[in-house]
């Protein structure tokens, strides 16, 4: 407050009574505090006690953990060289196994899995809560792999050196402590790192500032340090390119959480890429780095606009030149949402109107040339795994009532089959999807889905469900509804997925109209999608409910707090609230490209208008709101919900809370966890809207 008088404050237009409010429920953000821990243990009993005596919640949790457990589930691919690698989870393996099978084997149905990890008997012998985060191969051999493993499931994790063909840790392997750090194999005896190497190693967002290389038997304090950023960035991370047998060692510094410097070190020295910060990096192919921009980019007098996949030769990027071709410019009713190599394909998942098509593109003389893949219309096409050492790949296809479909394919010839096909969770006979716009105050058109009975009835009175995010660019897409099918459908309830702004169903532009000083058009995209139900009579605010997770907790906590007369209940998981401390907790600092910096008085300007945890009021008709957490998030800091609860609660206001003591960000580790959250929800949900 000293560093800004309070007639610049005035002058500003800062509300200084919000920002001079003491918090004075700041100790429930100590993580593992007594006093703390005894009020989560207090409001999770109060909660548990009320909501699992509901008469759905036993079948909504027994539902939801059969079809979490079936056998019949996708054994989703990840492929690397000759096998299929697949992690699992079911009734006898509650925190999973990591096993493979062969890339034949599995291609022709016959999957006989051998089991490489199984994390519950390795949580059995070291008396830890693993969580299984992710596994990085030696290229090409494949035989060994960096494990990463999570204590309780935050996204700090512990990387350890695995050999596939013993099913043992590498003894006297490399072996990596607990940070937010990531390593991969340059050769067998060399491995890129980005930890936390000591003192001043890492930013002030808790991610690595500094990428080293680390050799074979020496230790993590003697690797060469080929590259630091700045305290104050986001973070960099190293890794490995690799196109037409060559390798190349590539760092990103992520000044901001939308920008990032691309680097190379090449001969022993820094090699820095001359392409725009703010694009993204999609691979490389036939000596072609793929890049993706977020922003108009001129070269060479022509202007490439923000959305564009372009290709650039690398070596002669590498060498400070740039020869640049377009490969697809999608319009403004389109976006891409992924891409992908093959050997010698590159695939491209375009999203038009909310709905994929995937194309698949071929270099061939210089040029880029299409071919459509006829993959099934008006759903969800997801890039699954694809092959470096041919052109075969999985995709998936689904929609809300049609159950997911694994196919696998091959990009050369453009033929795919099916493989797998879940089986039917609910009978989707009865349900209808359709599409809408609503107007949202600035007057652009917010797509949304409904999901809904065919003999609905439009007399305001079903009980409908919200689902959004709106944020980071991220695109939320049809999928098959199984759980949601069983337990909200079936119960008479409407689902809606939301594509308000902050999102990039349309592309970088539709994000960044949600960013920053735009962030009230997430917000007012929700409500216009929440008055067209009302106004067409679907739905009404007596039995209108909204859900979000994360960015879409606070989404959700604004939506309340701002238009308490729209919802009668409000599902909010994992959130942000307070957005004055929210840089100051943990990954916080690296979201102010997203939200803004409170502690500058103009950005607060705008942020003090929405934070929730600031707004709230004494003498208001809230929703009797559903928060949850977890204990050990390490991304979004449990203090958020645990803060919002206590001063509502304070304030006289009825609410209800979960915090899972596992689990991090995800909110659950095991399929148990996950069908008790889920049918503490939804019993919540059918409780405050039927």
């Amino acid at each position: 407050m000293a560093k800004y008088p309070l007639i610049l404050m005035t002058l500003l237009g800062i509300n200084s009574s919000i920002r001079a409010q003491e918090d004075k429920f700041q100790w429930l953000e100590e993580v593992d505090g007594k006093r703390a821990l005894e009020f989560v243990n207090a409001q999770n009993k109060a909660t548990f006690e009320k909501l699992s005596k509901l008469k759905d919640y036993q079948s909504i949790y027994d539902k939801t953990l059969e079809i979490s457990n079936s056998s019949d589930r996708i054994a989703y691919p990840s492929i690397y060289g000759k096998y299929v690698y697949n992690f699992w989870k079911d009734q006898r393996h509650e925190r999973g196994i990591w096993r493979r099978c062969t890339l034949i084997d599995y291609n022709n149905g016959k999957m006989n899995w051998e089991t490489l990890l199984d994390i519950d008997a390795l949580s059995q012998k070291d008396s830890v809560k693993w969580v299984y985060k992710g596994a990085n191969g030696l290229y090409p051999s494949y035989n060994r792999f960096l494990i990463e493993l999570s204590n309780g499931g935050g996204d700090a994790v512990y990387i350890k050196e695995f050999d596939v063909n013993t099913k043992q840790f590498v003894e006297g392997g490399f072996q990596i402590d607990e940070a937010k750090g990531e390593a991969g194999y340059i050769d067998e005896n060399t491995l890129i790192v980005s930890t936390d190497f000591g003192k001043g190693s890492m930013t002030t967002s808790g991610y690595p500032n500094q990428v080293k290389i680390w050799k074979r038997g020496t230790s993590l304090k003697e690797a060469q340090l080929i590259y630091e950023g700045k305290k104050t960035d986001v973070g960099s991370w190293g890794g490995i390119l690799r196109t037409d047998g060559k390798s190349y060692v590539f760092i990103s510094r992520a000044p901001s959480m939308f920008t990032a410097q691309k680097l190379l070190w090449i001969d022993n020295k820094i090699v820095t890429l001359d392409i725009p910060d703010d694009c993204s990096v999609k691979g490389i192919l036939k000596g072609q780095l793929i890049i993706q921009l977020k922003s108009d980019w001129v070269v060479n007098g022509q202007t490439y606009a923000n959305g564009a996949l372009l290709s650039i030769n690398f070596d002669k990027l590498s060498k400070g030149l740039k020869e640049v071709q377009l490969i697809v410019q999608p319009d403004e009713f389109s976006s891409i949402s992924d891409v992908s190599t093959t050997k010698n394909q590159l695939l491209v998942n375009m999203l038009t109107n909310v709905t994929s098509k995937l194309f698949i593109y071929s270099f061939i003389e210089g040029k880029w040339a299409d071919r459509q893949v006829k993959a099934p219309d008006f759903g969800t096409i997801s890039l699954i795994s694809a092959h470096e050492f041919s052109d075969q790949y999985f995709f998936q296809y689904e929609n809300f009532i049609t159950p997911s479909t694994l196919y696998a394919a091959d990009a050369g010839a453009n033929t795919f089959t099916a493989i797998k096909s879940l089986p039917s969770y609910f009978d989707a006979s009865k349900y209808e999807v359709k599409q809408f716009k609503a107007r949202s105050k600035d007057g652009t058109m917010i797509p949304y889905f409904i999901v809904a009975a065919k003999n609905m009835k439009n007399d305001g009175l079903n009980p409908t469900l919200i689902v959004a995010y709106g944020g980071f660019e991220v695109s939320y897409q049809p999928f098959y509804a199984s759980k949601y099918g069983n337990t909200w459908l079936d119960k008479g309830g409407v689902f809606v997925l939301a594509n308000i702004r902050g999102g990039g169903e349309f592309g970088p532009k539709w994000h960044q109209d949600g960013i920053k000083e735009k962030r009230q058009n997430v917000f007012d995209d929700l409500f216009a999608v929440s008055e067209d139900l009302i106004t067409k009579k679907i739905t009404s605010p007596k039995h209108l409910g909204i859900m979000g997770g994360s960015n879409g907790g606070l989404l959700v906590g604004v939506a309340f707090t701002q238009r308490p007369d729209l919802y009668n209940a409000v599902v909010c998981q994992v959130p942000l609230l307070d957005m004055q401390r929210y840089n100051k907790l943990l990954a916080g600092a690296s979201w102010m490209g997203e939200y803004g910096n409170p502690d500058i008085p103009e950005e607060w300007a705008y942020i003090q208008k929405y934070s929730p945890y600031q707004n709230l009021k004494a003498g208001m008709k809230y929703p009797e709101v559903f928060f949850t957490t977890s204990t050990r998030d390490d991304r979004v800091h449990p203090g958020h919900a645990r803060k919002m609860v206590a001063k509502m609660n304070d304030m006289g206001y009825k609410t209800y809370y979960y915090e899972n003591t596992e689990g991090g960000h995800a909110g659950s580790s095991t399929n148990e966890q996950s069908a008790k959250s889920t049918a503490l929800m939804i019993s919540y949900l059918l409780m405050k809207l039927k």
